[in-house]
């Protein structure tokens, strides 16, 4: 028996090809009674539809990506032992959201996550399969590899430094941290603070950095110069740099401001340990707004960021992109939100 084709689809209920087509790749085009009759006809005649062929015909897959850093590659050889599900819980959210809009607009997604040995060569493999391509929070990506891809597909750069005239999203990583050390300073009393930051080269922490050091200018505090620590932005490395900071000599911080959650969710778990209280012995805040954030005890006094929106945003610069080429490239900052919870001191929202 042959396998049925779209043709079969069109004949059995009585509609163009053109009508199968949106029916599987855009159900919400086309009317409800129409649609079912055509999934119907292709249930009977056990119909798949096939990407490769789809896009032997558009010269397109109907298919969206995002490309994000592995994060869990990068400290197997140190922390061997790290839960991978501690490390998705900010790419998870990002993923839903870009997942639901693409969805929406008739694409489906294929995730990758970066794997640092073999990063242009993986890079390639998924831009050869998609029509659109979201970076997320990627620095080890080569310039030269980046101008190569984006020339044969449109490409969205989500969080991080904007580069050269690609579309761009990014949150208000400045300003929100500006607000959140603020709060600590004028509304906690609050003197001695140690900022415990990610990477070196990771940009929304270098700026989240420069608004903490932002609100001691205002306040007339001493400038800190340099992180206090920096840490992998797992869970791990936040329970890693209160041991460290407490093995130091002199006075202990009055808080502690983390540059994500789930670094700030192993710093409270370190504390405990050690028997000090969050926050009556020590503040302790994080930055993302994860949903982990607000079921920890105590509650996470964070920054949230649109983790969903930003993945909803990429998808509708991405299908722009991809309907107008030659569009002025887009720059967005999406607002923050400061979410004052127990873990500094205030109730929680």
């Amino acid at each position: 028996m042959s396998t049925p084709t779209v043709y079969d689809v069109a004949g059995q209920s009585g509609v163009s090809i053109a009508t199968v087509s949106r029916v599987y790749r855009n159900p919400d085009s086309v009317r409800a009674s129409t649609r079912e009759r055509v999934l119907a006809a292709g249930r009977e005649l056990g119909y798949v539809p096939s990407g490769s062929a789809r896009g032997l015909a558009s010269r397109t897959t109907g298919v969206l990506g995002l490309y994000f850093p592995d994060i869990h590659d990068a400290v197997a050889e140190s922390v061997p032992t790290a839960d991978d599900t501690e490390l998705m819980l900010y790419a998870d959210q990002v993923i839903r959201g870009m997942e639901r809009a693409a969805r929406q607009h008739g694409y489906a997604l294929l995730i990758a996550a970066a794997h640092a040995e073999r990063a242009s060569e993986q890079l390639a493999e998924v831009a050869g399969r998609v029509d659109g391509l979201a970076l997320l929070a990627q620095t080890g990506i080569a310039s030269e590899d980046l101008e190569v891809i984006s020339r044969r597909l449109p490409v969205v750069m989500l969080a991080g430094d904007r580069e050269s005239d690609h579309d761009h999203i990014e949150v208000a990583n400045f300003d929100g941290q500006l607000e959140l050390t603020r709060h600590l300073i004028a509304d906690h009393r609050l003197r001695r603070l140690a900022f415990i930051g990610g990477p070196s080269d990771s940009p929304d922490g270098e700026a989240r950095f420069r608004g903490f050091q932002a609100a001691h200018l205002e306040a007339g505090l001493p400038l800190p110069r340099q992180p206090e620590t920096r840490g992998d932005l797992t869970q791990d490395a936040g329970r890693r740099a209160v041991e460290g900071l407490l093995d130091l000599p002199g006075q202990r911080p009055q808080g502690l401001v983390l540059a994500n959650d789930q670094m700030a969710v192993g710093a409270l778990h370190a504390l405990a340990s050690h028997g000090i209280s969050v926050p009556g012995d020590m503040a302790v805040t994080g930055f993302d707004g994860i949903p982990l954030s607000r079921v920890v005890r105590p509650a996470l006094t964070t920054v949230r960021q649109p983790m969903g929106r930003l993945g909803q945003e990429a998808v509708e610069l991405l299908v722009a992109r991809i309907a107008d080429r030659q569009r002025v490239s887009v720059a967005r900052v999406l607002p923050v939100a400061l979410m004052r919870r127990a873990s500094c001191g205030c109730a929680t929202q």
